[in-house]
Order: structure tokens, then C-alpha cells, then sequence
């Protein structure tokens, strides 16, 4: 039997799509807006219609001059990278196109697509690159580096046993010094470990409670800590001790980040919709619905550091080897998942997009 032949209705069409479509008319009031846009100005598209962009897009956004200038030569126009923000919808970074509607000119279709994700996936791309460098950095020095430092300890031991009182200080430096060496190399040297990790169904909030149970009794003492999880939330497709490991490190640095009188965390899990990444060499789609935030009430992360957070040797500790960031980021990759942060004054944001385990695949759940 023949199917029906499938109707097809813009309007259902434009409501499916995850770029924010609206409709602006020349007095610059919302004609039309899609699903995508409701979300983005948070609210409803009936609220929205005949109300002016300019009540939630600010009226020297480089949104309006792209309105203006489609409208003024009749044709397509586009900005990528713009920045919109105001109190009722927050802070977004968008692409954005303009065009006349060919029926009515006057009338503006503007479409925005947000770029966070898409960054998001573009910086674990360069964290995976730079994790890639520094695996064969640490196979290189842990040959020629530790080999050597072995020797000179032994001399200085050496050395110790003869050398009066004034000099056993300098002995003492001596082997203080390739100690702290060869344990930064011992940190360089997991990076080198190209093995698959086992991974099986694993509950975050157990990994949560144990880590924060730890910094509570240890370097988190001074840290007033919140929880904020969803119950509901199904296992994730991971290692548990890797990721201890990683929610370790996360919690340890904000710890040291959260101003100490009033120190305050919150870890937070959610689940999340739509967030799919590809696996190389494959038509496979791996689900990233599981987020797990960790948050900070600390002066934040300075701006040159923050595109570079994740490489190696990059800290904003006195003291730091600029490591941590930079293992946590491979281990994310060895899970398939995404790491992003957010910072600004008295709030940064790790945020952790984990793959859930499928009873069925027993494994990550795919398309």
C-alpha cells in the first residue's frame, strides 16, 4: 500500500530547528519567533509578537546594525562571533544572519546560532592536540631526564656523608631538587599511556560524595559545600578511578581558588539533550547528556589564560607545573566527553560532559 505522501508545514519546520529564527518587522517589533528563539529570549512566542528586539537585545548591538543594513540594500548579510547580553537573557555568543523576505522585503529574517557548543568541541579538539604533544614530550623525558637525575642524586648522597655541617644544606638542596624533578617527570609520564582504559557503568555521585568527603577532612576544610544533584540521573560510560582523579584535581583547584573566609563550592549534576559528538573515523554519534558542574567563588581566571587553560605548563599557581588541567583534559578525552569553563570574578565553572552508559549497548549510548 502506497504511504501518504508526507505535508510538510513551515511553521512546524522553523519550531524543529536549533538555530533562533525571528521575524522583524520595520519598526524593529518580533513579527514571528521559532522554539529556539523562545529560549533564547526566554519567553513565549505569543509574549514575544510586537514587542521590540530592542527589549531584550540592547539597541547598540551589532544584532541591529545587521537588521539595518539588510533591510537598507536588499540583500544577505552575516557577523559571526557576536556577543549579546542584557539582564534578561544573560550572555551568549552567536552567528548571525540577516535577510529580506522576498515576499515582503520591509520584514527581516534574522536567524542566530549560539557557539558554545560548537567551541566547545573546537577546544577539546585542541586539548586532545596538546595532550597528543605532551605524550611524546614525556616519553622523551623520561629517558633522558630520569636516568641522569638517578646519578646526581646518588653523587649528592655522596657527598653527604663527608661534607661538614655548612655544606650538608646544599647536599640536602641537591637531592630536594631532582626529587621534585622526577616527580614532575613521574606526572609527564601518564600522559605517555595509550592503552584504552576499562570503563563500565559508573555512578557520579558516588565519585562526587567520595571526592568532596576527601577535601572536606583534607585541603577543603575552610569550604562551605553545596550539592545540587539530580537524583535521576543515569550511570556514566567511564573509569571510576579516572574520574575521581579528575573531579579530584577540579575540586582541589577551586578549593585553592574559593576566597577563604566565605569559600564556597557547588557541584552540580543535570542531564542535558542534544549534545552528540562524532567519533573519528566513523558515522557513530556518542551522547554527551550527562553534566557535572563544579563552581567557585574564587577572582576567577585571568583573560590571557583562559583559551590556553587546559595545555601543559599553563598555571595560575605560584608553584604549579601546569599539568593537572592538562591530564584532566586527556582523561576527559580518553571518556569521549567535553571539558569547557566559564570565569569571570567570584564565579568560575567547570563543566563536564560525560557519556552515559547503555545497558543495552553495554556501553556509551550511540546513533
Amino acid at each position: 500500500m502506497p504511504k501518504k505522501p508526507v505535508s510538510f508545514d513551515g511553521e512546524v519546520i522553523l519550531n524543529s530547528v536549533t538555530a533562533c529564527v525571528f521575524v522583524i518587522a520595520p519598526d524593529s517589533t518580533i513579527k514571528f519567533v521559532n522554539t529556539s528563539g523562545e529560549q533564547l529570549l526566554q519567553a513565549s512566542a505569543k509574549y514575544l509578537e510586537g514587542r521590540p528586539l530592542e527589549e531584550y537585545i540592547p539597541a547598540d548591538s551589532p544584532v541591529h546594525a545587521l537588521i539595518a543594513q539588510a533591510r537598507t540594500d536588499r540583500s544577505n548579510v552575516s557577523e559571526n562571533s557576536i556577543t549579546i547580553e542584557s539582564p534578561r537573557i544573560g550572555k551568549h555568543l552567536v552567528n548571525a544572519h540577516a535577510s529580506p523576505l522576498i515576499e515582503d522585503p520591509s520584514l527581516i529574517i534574522l536567524t542566530m546560532t549560539k557557539r558554545s557548543l560548537a567551541d566547545q568541541i573546537a577546544r577539546q579538539l585542541k586539548h586532545r592536540s596538546a595532550a597528543r604533544t605532551i605524550t611524546a614530550m614525556s616519553a622523551m623525558l623520561a629517558h633522558e631526564i630520569k636516568n641522569p637525575l638517578s646519578g646526581i642524586r646518588g653523587a649528592a648522597q655522596l657527598l653527604e656523608t663527608t661534607a661538614s655541617d655548612e655544606d650538608k644544606p646544599l647536599t640536602k638542596l641537591i637531592t630536594d631538587e631532582t626529587d621534585r624533578i622526577c616527580a614532575l617527570v613521574d606526572r609527564m609520564e601518564s600522559f605517555s599511556d595509550g592503552r584504552p582504559i576499562k570503563r563500565e557503568a559508573v555512578n557520579i555521585h558516588q565519585v562526587l560524595e567520595h571526592v568532596r568527603q576527601l577535601a572536606q577532612n583534607g585541603f577543603g576544610k575552610h569550604v562551605r559545600f553545596t550539592e545540587q544533584y539530580d537524583p535521576s540521573l543515569p550511570p556514566v560510560f567511564g573509569n571510576k578511578d579516572n574520574l575521581i582523579q579528575i573531579v579530584l584535581n577540579l575540586v582541589k583547584n577551586a578549593c585553592e581558588a574559593a576566597i577563604h573566609d566565605t569559600a564556597k563550592i557547588t557541584l552540580t549534576t543535570a542531564y542535558q539533550h542534544g549534545v552528540r559528538l562524532a567519533v573519528p573515523g566513523s558515522n557513530t554519534r556518542v551522547h554527551l547528556p550527562l553534566l557535572v558542574s563544579i563552581q567557585d567563588n574564587g577572582p576567577g581566571i585571568p583573560d590571557d589564560l583562559r583559551n590556553q587553560l587546559f595545555e601543559p605548563f599553563v598555571t595560575t599557581k605560584a608553584k604549579g607545573s601546569g599539568l593537572g588541567l592538562a591530564l584532566v583534559a586527556k582523561m576527559i578525552g580518553d571518556h569521549g566527553g567535553l571539558i569547557e569553563c566559564e570565569s569571570e570574578p567570584n564565579k568560575t565553572i567547570f563543566r563536564l560532559m560525560l557519556p552515559m552508559y547503555s545497558e543495552k549497548h553495554h556501553g556509551p549510548l550511540t546513533v
